[in-house]
C-alpha cells in the first residue's frame, strides 16, 4: 500500500472564505490571488472553490494559461506584469490584463504590436518599496500610457505594507489618494490583511490571497477561526511505530529531547521532504502541535527527512494506524491551524502551504 501520508484541499472551505471576503468588502470586485500556484494548493484543485470571484491574479504566464484550460472566461491580472516583449503577445492572445511599474515595461508596450489594445494597471509604490513607479513619476507615467495606441484602459492600483500591524494603511491610502486624485480608471489597493483589518480602503477590486485558503494575516493577533476562516488544506499521516521509553531515552537526530519520565512516542510517516517544516521540532522545554485521533499533542525530537515524532503519553487508546493531523481538519472536525504550527517553527502559513512537496498524493473533497 502507498505512505499513509496525504494532504487534503477542501472546496466547500475555498467557498465560504471567498464569501466571508464578499462580507468584509460588499462594494468590491474579487480577485482571487492564485499565484505560487494557487498557495501550494494547486490551481486545478481550488478552480472549482474560487470560480465565484470576479477575476484570478497570478504571477506566472503559464498559470495564466492553465487558468484558461481551465474555462475561465473572466479577467485575469498578472500582478507583476511583463518581463519580455513576447509576454506581451501571449497577453494579446489569453486576453490577460496586466500590472505596469517601471518605465522599462512600457517601453515595451510601446514596440508591441496588437490590434487589441491592453487592459494595464499602473502601480504606485506608496511605501512597500519593492515595485511601482514613486509618487512624483506617477502622472508621467499614466500620461505615456494614455497616449499608447497599444493601451485601451488604465486602472490604478498600490500595496500596503502595514495592513496587518499596528502601523496601518491610513498613511499610504492618503498618499495614494493624492498621488491619483484627478485620473480616471479603477482603483485597487487591499490585500488580504486590508480587505480584513481597514475595510475603508477596499476601493474597485480587492486582492485576497492568503485569506482564501484559511490562514490569518495578523496570527496571533487574530486566529483564522476569529476572522471566520476555513482551513482549505489538510496535511494528514498515520502512526507507523511506536516507542517506550525510559526515563534519560532521547529521540531522534542530535538526541535534542531526553524523556524525563516513561514515555510512549509515536513515529509519523512524514517529514521535511514531505514539506513539513525542520524547524518544528520538539524540545523538552516545547514542541509543535499535532492531532492524534482528534486529540492534542506535540511533536518530540528533531524533525527528519521522511519521519517525525509525537508524544501518545496523555493518549493511551492511541497506537499503530492512529490518524495524524500535521495541520488542518481531522476526522472528527477538530482544526489545528497552520499558524500555530508555522509559528512554533518560527515561518507563516503562507510557506507551509506553499512547501508542500510533489511526493504528497493530494485529493479534492467538498
Amino acid at each position: 500500500m502507498p505512505r499513509p501520508i496525504h494532504a487534503t484541499i477542501h472546496t466547500d472551505a475555498l467557498r465560504h472564505n471567498l464569501t466571508r471576503v464578499r462580507e468584509a468588502a460588499p462594494d468590491a470586485r474579487v480577485w482571487a490571488v492564485v499565484k505560487a500556484n494557487a498557495y501550494g494548493h494547486g490551481i486545478e484543485r481550488v478552480f472549482d472553490g474560487l470560480r465565484g470571484a470576479d477575476g484570478f491574479a497570478l504571477l506566472d504566464l503559464d498559470e495564466a494559461a492553465r487558468v484558461r484550460q481551465l474555462g475561465w472566461r473572466g479577467p485575469i491580472l498578472l500582478l507583476e506584469g511583463v518581463f519580455e516583449l513576447r509576454d506581451l503577445e501571449l497577453c494579446s492572445r489569453l486576453d490577460l490584463w496586466h500590472t505596469v511599474h517601471c518605465a522599462e515595461q512600457i517601453d515595451l508596450l510601446a514596440t508591441h504590436k496588437t490590434q487589441v489594445p491592453h487592459r494595464v494597471f499602473l502601480k504606485m509604490n506608496s511605501g512597500m518599496n519593492r515595485l511601482g513607479f514613486a509618487p512624483h513619476s506617477v502622472r508621467s507615467a499614466w500620461t505615456r500610457l494614455n497616449a499608447l495606441p497599444q493601451v485601451d484602459e488604465i486602472s490604478l492600483m498600490t500595496h500596503f505594507s502595514d495592513a496587518d500591524g499596528p502601523k496601518g494603511v491610513a498613511e499610504q491610502v492618503a498618499l495614494f489618494n493624492a498621488t491619483t486624485a484627478d485620473l480616471p480608471g479603477e482603483r485597487t489597493l487591499s490585500n488580504s490583511a486590508g480587505l480584513l483589518r481597514h475595510a475603508a480602503a477596499s476601493a474597485d477590486w480587492v486582492r485576497p490571497g492568503i485569506v482564501l485558503y484559511g490562514s490569518s494575516t495578523d496570527f496571533p493577533e487574530h486566529t483564522a477561526a476569529q476572522w471566520g476562516l476555513l482551513p482549505t488544506m489538510t496535511l494528514a499521516s498515520r502512526i507507523v511505530g511506536v516507542q517506550n521509553l525510559a526515563v534519560g531515552a532521547s529521540v531522534g537526530y542530535g538526541s535534542s529531547f531526553v524523556a524525563d519520565r516513561p514515555m510512549r512516542i509515536g513515529v509519523v510517516a512524514c517529514g521535511y521532504a514531505d514539506g513539513y517544516p525542520r524547524h518544528c521540532h520538539g524540545t523538552n522545554t516545547h514542541g509543535t502541535p499535532a492531532l492524534v485521533d482528534g486529540q492534542r499533542t506535540r511533536t518530540v525530537g528533531r524533525v527528519s527527512m521522511d519521519l517525525l515524532a509525537v508524544d501518545l503519553t496523555g493518549l493511551p487508546d492511541s497506537a499503530h494506524g492512529s490518524h495524524v493531523t500535521l495541520w488542518g481538519r481531522s476526522a472528527d472536525g477538530t482544526v489545528l491551524s497552520i499558524d500555530e504550527v508555522a509559528q512554533t517553527g518560527g515561518t507563516v502559513g503562507y510557506e507551509l502551504m506553499c512547501a508542500l512537496a510533489q511526493r504528497v498524493p493530494v485529493t479534492v473533497a467538498g
